[in-house]
């Protein structure tokens, strides 16, 4: 089954809880209506997860290519054990989309590296609005809370 099939936000195995784990997210404002909505899920599922919401370190930059220097600042904070990248990036007319994506996925990872913390890239590269919309909350669940998610995982398991 395709993922086009199915809602994704299903997990596998149980949410971690790790209240006294720290986790930032960093959310881009570019396209607001789909970022907020994954930074929301991503909350959510930190919540669920046992963070009180006060605890959960949140800052904002103004698009997804921003999200490298978000990510690496608040990685380098010793009060972070996580850091989820969110933006949105819709395919254009031009070659725009190629670069940014392949710069934000390649930032986010040497981040990661540089720390040695995970670093989690939900950041939605879709071809249309209506597909990210679907990934922020709609049909095919949240990629907020996706992220999320991983973050715990990688961090109960390292």
């Amino acid at each position: 089954m395709s993922s086009a099939d199915k809602n994704l936000s299903h997990f596998s195995f149980p949410i971690p809880q790790l209240p006294s784990a720290r986790v930032a997210i960093v959310t881009a404002e570019w396209n607001t209506e789909v970022t907020n909505a994954l930074r929301q899920g991503a909350v959510d599922l930190l919540i669920e997860a046992g963070f009180p919401e006060n605890q959960i370190i949140q800052k904002h930059v103004p698009g997804s290519y921003e999200l490298i220097f978000g990510s690496d600042q608040l990685a380098s904070r010793s009060d972070v054990d996580a850091v989820i990248a969110l933006g949105c990036v819709v395919q254009g007319e031009t070659r725009h989309f190629d670069f940014i994506c392949d710069a934000v996925a390649h930032g986010i990872y040497q981040v990661s590296l540089k720390h040695q913390k995970p670093v989690i890239f939900g950041v939605l590269t879709t071809d249309n609005q209506q597909q990210a919309l679907e990934r922020a909350g709609g049909k095919h669940g949240n990629k907020g809370a996706e992220a999320a998610y991983t973050a715990l995982r990688l961090l109960e398991e390292f």
